[in-house]
């Protein structure tokens, strides 16, 4: 089994920030990336494209760089998960888990810059390829939680609501996520 992190699109490039920490090793990812490296599943968190610009083709090119079998479980944070979705959809990839952490499909005036990047049809014959879905949510934006209830609806995935973790970053006081762990090791 191998676990692959995909990162969502920070509203701008944040390189220069004195502050600046890379996509891929932000929120609660390192800390499920070691949780998880400790029960010896690989875990790999690819850093994306020009993700405060986020291009589809871009984030496959470098995404399919990446192992993807059977038994991959594959998780998207925000819009990570839409495009994990989207690529699924194309691909008919099949995998263990999806599971999709206040993925982006509902766009407004606000996340203009990743509308292109969510403009697409949910494939239904995703649910057949893979074994589990798994949707969380929280407190967050009127477009992530239409967004879990149309991936909810569309994939027949799991939708699990938690309280008080926003969009599930660190500035929600997200660092860990027990929750998503306990999914990646349930069977």
């Amino acid at each position: 089994m191998n676990c692959i992190i995909v990162h969502g699109s920070p509203s701008r490039d944040k390189r220069n920030d004195a502050d600046y920490i890379a996509e891929n090793n932000k929120h609660w990812m390192p800390w499920l990336k070691e949780n998880l490296n400790e029960k010896d599943i690989n875990v790999e968190i690819p850093l994306m494209p020009k993700p405060w610009n986020p291009d589809y083709n871009e984030w496959k090119q470098e995404f399919e760089k990446l192992e993807i079998n059977e038994n991959s479980i594959l998780i998207g944070h925000s819009a990570g998960g839409a495009f994990l979705v989207r690529w699924l959809g194309e691909t008919e990839k099949k995998i263990k888990k999806l599971i999709l952490v206040a993925a982006s499909k509902e766009t407004t005036k606000r996340i203009e810059r990743i509308k292109e990047f969510c403009n697409f049809n949910v494939n239904n014959k995703i649910k057949e390829l893979v074994r589990e879905i798994i949707i969380f949510v929280s407190n967050d934006e009127e477009e992530t939680i239409k967004s879990a209830d149309i991936y909810e609806k569309e994939l027949n995935g799991k939708l699990i609501r938690l309280e008080n973790k926003g969009h599930f970053c660190k500035s929600d006081g997200v660092t860990e996520f027990p929750e998503l762990l306990n999914k990646i090791l349930e069977d």
